[in-house]
């Protein structure tokens, strides 16, 4: 395996550092922070670079918030330099282990996406009467830092990339609690163990990726399975047997046992892809695919708050629009025309702003 070094200049690298800046205020510019920094862009990029070089760079606190759809999960958002260091880390990083990813991880990777992960799984499902759903118990808060750490070290060797990539993973704000036993564990090892990245971080979107790469290739090229795919911790297994895809789900078990994760036994099943399968929003079958049931009323319940709101005029004509369009642009991939129609004469004053 080739092991990559000298990589902290071009991190550190002024030009990398303005092009990070660039790709962390994309749709921020409005924002009193991002203006304030963009003010005094050259000075504040070299006082970066200066601390990144002389090692006295230290992350800052990260802003905490919940959100509640489809789950709840805490959010945490680093301050703006922080996102400008996280970005230039990437830049540089990313491509490679790009190099390693197996063509259907989905996540997290340009030119890829939900719905190219929705088409693969459609096809896969044609050609597969089962397919083994996985879903992995609190992914996020249980990355050990220790394990993505030695994950990380398999392909770089600069000391210098390595101390600023430490630096982010043991910056993690505290999360969720997750305290579970592993073979070999004694009665304190998941206390004395550090997990948890924060959910919201380009850094940590990344990381997880590069985790959960070894599983795929453990999928891939020892159980054997041609027909897999996988979107952040969301992954699946297709076979026309039903006892292979038990047996794969036994050997997934001890691989994850290894890097102290756990699949979710409540939505880890086999299911018939006859039947219709629920999948990143979606509920799939092996030729059409309709919106899952949840995300409909999630739907109706943010259109009738709109309708009230223009009923009252307390909303803006903008934000309406932005609200309907965004709800299109999912509704578009699966089978919904009669659904949009609903829609529509359900809530009239919504969907007639796009046609004033």
């Amino acid at each position: 395996m080739k092991k990559y070094n000298n990589l902290f200049s071009e991190i550190t690298s002024f030009r990398n550092l303005l092009l990070a800046s660039r790709n962390a205020r994309k749709s921020k510019r409005h924002l009193t922070y991002v203006a304030k920094f963009e003010m005094n862009l050259e000075n504040e990029l070299h006082q970066l670079k200066e601390e990144l070089l002389t090692k006295t760079y230290q992350p800052g606190n990260y802003r905490e918030f919940l959100i509640y759809v489809p789950k709840k999960r805490m959010i945490s958002a680093a301050p703006y330099r922080d996102r400008i260091v996280h970005h230039a880390v990437c830049n540089v990083i990313e491509p490679i282990f790009e190099r390693s990813f197996i063509h259907d991880s989905y996540a997290n990777r340009k030119g890829k996406g939900t719905h190219l992960a929705i088409n693969r799984f459609e096809e896969f499902a044609r050609k597969n009467k089962y397919v083994l759903k996985c879903d992995l118990s609190k992914y996020f808060p249980s990355i050990d830092h220790r394990l993505l750490k030695t994950v990380v070290r398999e392909k770089i060797i600069c000391s210098d990339t390595l101390w600023l990539i430490d630096k982010i993973i043991d910056n993690s704000n505290a999360q969720q609690p997750v305290y579970e036993y592993f073979s070999g564990d004694d009665l304190f090892t998941p206390f004395e163990r550090r997990r948890g990245i924060p959910i919201g971080n380009l850094t940590s979107q990344f990381l997880a990726n590069v985790f959960l790469n070894k599983l795929d290739h453990y999928i891939k090229e020892k159980l054997h399975c041609k027909n897999y795919l996988r979107y952040v911790d969301d992954f699946v297994l297709f076979s026309n047997n039903k006892r292979e895809l038990w047996h794969m789900k036994k050997e997934i078990d001890l691989f994850l046992d290894s890097f102290r994760l756990s699949a979710n036994k409540n939505k880890t099943k086999i299911y018939h892809t006859e039947n219709g399968v629920k999948f990143l929003g979606f509920k799939l079958f092996k030729d059409f695919r309709l919106i899952q049931r949840e995300n409909i009323v999630r739907a109706k319940k943010r259109f009738a708050r709109i309708e009230q709101a223009i009923i009252e005029k307390k909303v803006d004509k903008d934000f309406v629009i932005h609200s309907v369009n965004g709800w299109l642009g999912h509704a578009v991939h699966a089978n919904t025309f009669k659904l949009v129609q609903k829609m529509q004469i359900i809530y009239p004053l919504t969907f007639r702003c796009l046609t004033q």
